[in-house]
């Protein structure tokens, strides 16, 4: 009787969607090798493609045959043995020298003859061409899914695969953790490992079961799923799944994600409360603080905080010399205190914004237009980017570098004029909390908080605070920086309304004509010159302006 080898194989791979279980295929072969009268040594059993060589339990059964073990091998069909050109001529070439007799097959006919081996070889050469012609047909498909904006790939954690219309849902649970890890990392006050300590809480892991790690939570605050957009084979395409977060959030993940990945460095003694916010006036250097111990005789330690130049300069001896922190604070309270917004101003304000809360709508459609046709221009652009790289005009990662540009610019566009449609009347609120914000300033500059008082400052001066000659004062002489100039915030504009009308009730002051209008608005020639402001209005982009003129003109 003869010896044979029975091998079973199924892999994973799409091209053996309709091959026979393994279980089956052994089932099925030791009824035909019964039937046959066949002798089975040892069955191999093998879980893997046979796309490209290398399965190891195929080559250990080929090195035993080589060794004379067996003649002969049974296997349900030569393309279990092989789908690859290298196995299938090594086991014709086994056949050609005689380490190998004969082979069967339930499902097809052989017959160690010149003819035989030339239909076993047609039978794996056509099985290689099944292989390539379905992983061709394969990637065009998914180049097809792609190009209708479905992400051909397992989905996201917060976004689930769904089997029956084969597109991609948000996962209303894990979506909202996925949310809140946005909104809290963007904070700044969180690092990765506290992230990925809020997603395990809040029962998020990976698909194994594992806690999320550092790197993961990187790759999800980095990932372009979340806002609608994703990437593939290195490029970046629009997706028609729904975006869990906002382009706006998103970017300011990526700016957090590369302040933070800066090395951090921690300072060897406490810092004091205005540490960061002062540079010297004359070196440049920032102002730090340190403490001094006074004993006197009679045994009472009196303690002081002093602010000073660091001194860090080489090349430039400072002459400044330290500034108690008493005296620092009055001065910081005075120059909060002159950016006020004294109460019949703010009613002012408050009643102007009113008025125009509902002339808005015309502003905003305007606005809506000017983005819809920047939006279409964009993908002008896109098409023309695209013809270019068609026509071998432009290279490959120039396209890809260039496209991803454009998409990102026309989201944001897109997400504007989404937030412009919604919430089109919703900057009254945000303004009339800076107005209370502006109005609480006389409040902090009276209150023993120094680090409130700090984070004000830093608000309404930003890093323009200079100490010289023991005195803190604005960077420019004490002007607002934006005089004159369009960009200027609406502390500046404060400051110099307070410069400007220190003797004069704001009610007595032409302030503008027209209701709220793009940047652009022609003021009347006669207010000159105007000092103005962009009164916060984050849902909308346009600007509140407040002027204030040289001269007093009685209202008409």
């Amino acid at each position: 009787m003869q010896k044979f080898f029975l091998y079973a194989r199924k892999s994973t791979d799409v091209e053996d969607k309709q091959v026979l279980s393994i279980d089956a295929q052994i089932t099925e072969l030791r009824a035909f090798a019964k039937n046959e009268k066949l002798e089975i040594v040892e069955e191999f059993v093998e879980k893997r493609t046979a796309k490209i060589p290398g399965r190891p339990i195929f080559g250990e059964m080929m090195r035993r045959i080589e060794k004379g073990e067996v003649s002969g091998i049974i296997s349900w069909h030569p393309d279990r043995l092989a789908r690859n050109s290298v196995d299938g001529g090594q086991i014709v070439y086994f056949l050609d020298i005689g380490n190998l007799a004969s082979l069967k097959f339930p499902s097809h006919w052989f017959e160690n003859t010149p003819q035989g081996k030339f239909s076993l070889s047609m039978a794996f050469v056509q099985s290689k061409y099944y292989v390539d012609s379905l992983s061709e047909n394969t990637k065009r498909g998914l180049r097809q899914k792609v190009r209708m904006g479905i992400f051909p790939s397992q989905a996201p954690i917060g976004y689930i695969n769904d089997s029956r219309t084969k597109t991609i849902v948000v996962e209303k649970k894990k979506s909202r953790v996925i949310r809140l890890a946005f909104e809290r990392y963007t904070k700044g006050n969180q690092r990765l490992e506290d992230i990925a300590n809020f997603l395990a809480k809040n029962g998020i892991s990976t698909r194994s079961g594992k806690r999320i790690s550092k790197t993961r939570v990187s790759f999800i605050l980095s990932n372009p799923f979340y806002v609608g957009l994703f990437n593939y084979a290195k490029e970046l395409h629009e997706g028609k799944h729904e975006p869990i977060i906002s382009k706006k959030l998103f970017d300011e993940a990526q700016e957090m994600l590369k302040l933070r990945g800066q090395p951090e460095r921690k300072p060897k003694n406490e810092p004091q409360p205005f540490c960061g916010l002062i540079s010297c006036a004359s070196c440049g250097m920032m102002i730090t603080g340190e403490h001094k111990f006074k004993r006197q005789k009679n045994g009472n330690v009196h303690e002081y905080i002093y602010y000073h130049c660091t001194k860090k300069r080489k090349d430039f001896k400072c002459p400044e010399s330290a500034v108690r922190e008493k005296e620092l604070d009055r001065q910081l309270s005075s120059l909060i205190q002159k950016v006020s917004l004294p109460k019949d101003w703010a009613e002012e304000l408050l009643k102007m914004a009113n008025e125009d809360h509902g002339k808005s709508a015309q502003s905003l459609t305007a606005c809506e237009k000017e983005k819809n046709e920047k939006i279409s221009s964009l993908s002008k652009k896109l098409e023309r980017l695209l013809s270019g790289y068609l026509d071998q005009d432009i290279e490959k990662e120039i396209y890809r570098v260039e496209k991803g540009k454009l998409i990102l610019q026309k989201k944001s566009l897109e997400e504007e004029i989404t937030t412009l449609s919604h919430k089109q009347n919703d900057w009254l609120e945000p303004f009339t909390e800076w107005v209370k914000d502006a109005q609480s300033l006389d409040k902090i500059a009276s209150d023993d908080d120094l680090f409130a008082k700090k984070v004000k400052a830093k608000e309404i001066f930003g890093s323009n605070l200079l100490l010289g000659e023991k005195t803190v004062r604005p960077a420019e002489g004490g002007t607002p920086n934006s005089f004159g100039k369009m960009g200027g915030n609406q502390w500046d504009a404060l400051r110099a309304s307070h410069i400007l009308a220190s003797k004069k009730p704001f009610s007595s002051f032409v302030v503008r004509v027209a209701g709220i209008e793009p940047a652009s608005h022609a003021w009347e020639a006669r207010i000159l010159p105007l000092y103005y402001t962009r009164l916060p209005c984050p849902y909308v982009r346009i600007d509140f302006v407040v002027c204030i003129a040289t001269e007093i003109y009685p209202k008409t």
